[in-house]
């Protein structure tokens, strides 16, 4: 089919959006111009139904009913077996569902992208598969993965096996409560500023975000380019590592990845002998504003017990944790903005897998359902909107260059301790809101993972213990691509505990 032509109200539209002035004349010049640039269109898709398009997938999946779905967490349930003999055999894994599972509905939590049916598999997907893992669904995610709370999907909120009148955190917020209630083994996460590690806190599970461009993104839907990362969910470290060695390595498509990367057995790297090294406790990670400081008490004193397995605590200040995390607030708003909403759920400019159909279909759908987006999704539009055509983007150009010098702070603490420790989130989990278009309740849980989208570095979140019965996580950050010790570190403090305590005794799937 022929690409649209436009008219000439649409030339003078986009005239008027640059501030051309065009004479009648010139009217007629820019759309014989425009008309004939567009006939290469019709070129290139002659070209991409030849040679690039994957063939429609042909996979059953179910809608579950609301009884079969009690915590809101599945958005529609699988099973894809791939009968290949391998270390995720047997196991159950559910996928975040901004990522793309081939012949299975995609909607990122939102009706931006309902509807939408991808052709392929995240590379994340094909390795899974090629592991031998069962995908046992799609899990729930927060509106365009813009919440750190649990109530923004179009699906309904998610909610929290520990108390079901709570948040599991977000934006993985299905994926969270889906491993902590035993429904299933694992859990693929994304995570732009805590999205793993925030639902994992609140939940007392496991959470990775491994170091920036260590897992591929490719078919994950973004937030921002420069802050995304995918990563697993696990009740134990152990099981997190297994997960990580299966989906480490560059897949030739993600640009966000180096050309060579480490190629590691995370599970061998649990030796539990941690004896020697250097525990530190970051003074900025503690007493934010909105920190219960029984949080802060916790988590301090499971660093301290590193002390009884040979290693050395002390306290080190990093104060660009502060400014790292505004650095987050200009990606999260101006570059999100840019890529993911104008952009149309991929944005352009960089090398890499494209999914065209997704982004035909997101510039429709982002229009039609406007209103129906969440309202923490729609104050960031208007707020990166108004900078970007305001500051003309400027902001965001500042915040980049501001990044090594955030990178090199971290990076000096880590030469004189081998991993950094602090609360993942400031609280426990919070009541789920009455009101489910409040701006306050999304927001405010990043203050301590935020920063680590930013720089890149590796960060884990574990159980460090319970306050009035909800889990509290304590973050181990460590060097960047030195995944192994951050993960060693994890597994020791599991074992020193003797075991997370978990909520999957309440038997709720």
């Amino acid at each position: 089919m022929a690409v649209p032509r436009p008219s000439m109200s649409d030339i003078e539209a986009a005239a008027e959006h640059f501030g051309f002035q065009l004479d009648t004349d010139a009217r007629q010049s820019v759309l014989a111009f425009v008309q004939q640039m567009l006939g290469t269109c019709d070129v290139i898709d002659k070209l991409y139904d030849e040679v690039a398009r994957t063939p429609t997938s042909d996979r059953s999946y179910n809608f579950p009913a609301p009884d079969e779905n009690p915590l809101g967490a599945w958005y529609v349930t699988t099973d894809i077996r791939s009968d290949v003999e391998g270390p995720l055999s047997g196991r159950q894994v559910a996928v975040k569902d901004n990522i793309a599972v081939a012949g299975v509905p995609m909607m990122n939590g939102s009706r931006a992208v309902e509807g939408f049916i991808p052709d392929r598999d995240a590379t994340v997907v094909e390795r899974l598969l090629a592991a031998g893992a069962n995908i046992a669904g799609k899990s729930v995610c927060e509106d365009l993965c813009y919440s750190g709370s649990s109530f923004t999907s179009a699906t309904g909120p998610v909610r929290n096996p520990w108390d079901t009148t709570r948040e599991t955190g977000g934006s993985s917020s299905g994926s969270a409560a889906l491993v902590a209630a035993g429904a299933v083994d694992l859990a693929i996460g994304g995570d732009q500023a805590g999205s793993i590690r925030i639902p994992a806190s609140l939940c007392g599970i496991v959470g990775f975000k491994p170091t920036y461009g260590l897992v591929p993104y490719t078919g994950a839907i973004p937030l921002e380019r420069t802050i995304d990362h995918l990563g697993p969910m696990a009740r134990t470290v152990s099981d997190a590592a297994l997960l990580l060695t299966v989906l480490t390595g560059p897949d030739g498509w993600d640009s966000r990845q180096p050309s060579k990367l480490p190629s590691l057995d995370y599970s061998a790297a649990l030796t539990g002998d941690v004896a020697g090294l250097r525990v530190g406790i970051l003074t900025e990670g503690f007493g934010h504003r909105r920190s219960q400081p029984e949080v802060d008490e916790v988590v301090r004193s499971a660093a301290h017990r590193f002390s009884e397995i040979g290693c050395s605590v002390g306290e080190i200040s990093v104060p660009w944790h502060g400014g790292a995390l505004a650095l987050s607030a200009i990606f999260c708003t101006e570059g999100g903005v840019y890529q993911m909403l104008e952009g149309n759920g991929s944005g352009l400019g960089a090398e890499g897998r494209y999914d065209p159909e997704l982004m035909a279909h997101f510039a429709t759908q982002r229009r039609a359902h406007a209103d129906q987006l969440s309202a923490i999704v729609k104050a960031t539009a208007v707020a990166g909107h108004f900078s970007l055509n305001t500051l003309g983007g400027s902001y965001y150009a500042k915040a980049r260059n501001l990044v090594p010098h955030a990178r090199a702070a971290y990076d000096d603490a880590l030469a004189r301790y081998d991993v950094l420790v602090m609360p993942t989130t400031p609280a426990t989990a919070q009541p789920l809101p009455d009101d489910f278009t409040s701006l306050h309740a999304a927001i405010g849980k990043a203050a301590n993972t935020a920063p680590l989208n930013v720089t890149g570095h590796p960060a884990i979140s574990v159980p460090a213990g319970l306050v009035d019965g909800l889990p509290a996580g304590m973050m181990i950050v460590g060097k960047r691509f030195d995944d192994a010790t951050v993960l060693n570190v994890a597994h020791a403090f599991e074992s020193l505990c003797g075991g997370f305590p978990s909520a999957s005794r309440r038997k709720i799937t």
